[in-house]
């Protein structure tokens, strides 16, 4: 699949290392402040200049969310934000209000810029009063369907469209919810969501006439989540969506583990490369996710509700990262206990990504024999018979 772009979340530095590496040609990330993830550990200044550094050194782009709801107080802090993106060479800066579209183009009028899916676009003006407003792209709301992105394409074509193609759906119109606020004092948008929708409730029937007490919501023997959305997943349709004009595929998760960020940018990159198979299938579900749901991309759907848990597992426990290769053994930083015997397989973008292999001989770091790697974070030392490569990781299947 020609002229798309795989755009990737990082949450940190080592997360931006690992989207890059296997696959994205974009990351979206935050600073400090003014990011809808504050609980991300996001990017100081000098780290954010230097992931520019890092990705444009490698042909790939950043993004930064600058996209809460502002105050007054938020705008003078802004514009010196703006200025300093513009000077470390962002390729774009997200936002979702007026009032900070306006700041960032009187500090830096070179900053391109998106309109962030927290403007909650959900039609073709929508689009083209942004595009008149000097943005470059629109993200679009979760809400929309594959038909009403075509619309919006043929009314605005100088516009470049962004759509999430998997990752967590939010029970409310793209992000703008208040439960969290309300419940916990924790504002969803200024960043800080608490997730109160996964969460399980009780409930209370109280009357003039009785009082039920409280009661727990229960849809079988786990409770139930009657707020907690499925996951979007739309590997088997990119062709569909570039058909109706999507350039950038985004993927949700700064808040997620580099192992999910491998799995699932890994699995994106094959499909666009090389088509929609069983193999990617089959790994989106090896990382931890809920039941799966295209959601409204083919219409309406009543469907999106997972009420079975808040989070399922996925197919494979995480070993660990791999460091380096050397005469014949893997150098690991063990991220889940393995033992001798246990069978791993390799996560890569290489043509190593599937093979599998039984840990016979693993040593610790100073050279000592050992059959129970079972020290976070200890670099082993495990006899391997593929040549693997920094960035890749190890994974073991569960029975």
């Amino acid at each position: 699949m020609k002229d798309v772009e795989l755009l990737a979340p990082a949450g940190n530095f080592s997360k931006l290392k690992t989207a890059i590496y296997f696959g994205a040609d974009a990351v979206y990330l935050g600073g400090k402040d003014f990011s809808l993830r504050s609980f991300a550990d996001n990017f100081s200044r000098e780290e954010l200049a230097e992931a520019v550094k890092y990705a444009h050194e490698r042909g790939k782009k950043v993004y930064v969310t600058v996209n809460i709801y502002a105050r007054n107080g938020d705008l003078a802090l802004m514009e010196d934000y703006f200025a300093f993106l513009q000077q470390a060479g962002a390729d774009a800066a997200l936002i979702s209000d007026p009032g900070v579209l306006y700041a960032a183009k009187k500090a830096a009028p070179k900053l391109a810029v998106h309109i962030s899916t927290q403007a909650n676009i959900t039609n073709k003006y929508a689009v083209k009063f942004w595009r008149e407003q000097g943005a470059a792209r629109a993200v679009l709301a979760r809400e929309l369907s594959l038909a009403e992105i075509a619309e919006i394409h043929d009314f605005v074509p100088d516009m470049e469209l962004e759509a999430f193609v998997h990752g967590a759906m939010c029970i409310s119109y793209s992000g703008r919810c208040l439960l969290s606020d309300y419940l916990t004092g924790r504002p969803s948008n200024r960043g800080e969501c608490a997730q109160a929708c996964r969460w399980n409730y009780s409930i209370r029937k109280k009357d003039d006439k009785s009082d039920s007490g409280w009661l727990d919501m229960e849809q079988d023997e786990r409770g139930a989540y009657i707020l907690n959305s499925k996951d979007l997943n739309m590997s088997a349709y990119l062709d569909k969506m570039r058909e109706s004009g999507v350039y950038s595929f985004k993927i949700e998760g700064r808040m997620k583990s580099e192992y999910y960020l491998a799995t699932v940018i890994n699995a994106y990159r094959r499909c666009i490369d090389g088509g929609f198979s069983p193999v990617v299938e089959r790994e989106l579900l090896t990382a931890a996710h809920r039941d799966y749901t295209t959601a409204y991309a083919f219409g309406e759907n009543h469907q999106t509700v997972n009420y079975t848990d808040s989070q399922a597992k996925g197919d494979c426990d995480y070993i660990g990262n791999v460091l380096g290769y050397e005469e014949g053994f893997a150098l690991v930083e063990m991220r889940g206990r393995f033992r001798a015997g246990d069978v791993l397989e390799v996560l890569s973008p290489s043509e190593n990504f599937g093979k599998n292999f039984v840990v016979e001989q693993a040593f610790t770091h100073d050279g000592q024999p050992v059959t129970d790697c079972k020290l976070v974070q200890e670099v082993y030392r495990v006899k391997c018979p593929f040549a693997l490569s920094a960035g890749d990781i190890l994974r073991r299947r569960k029975a």
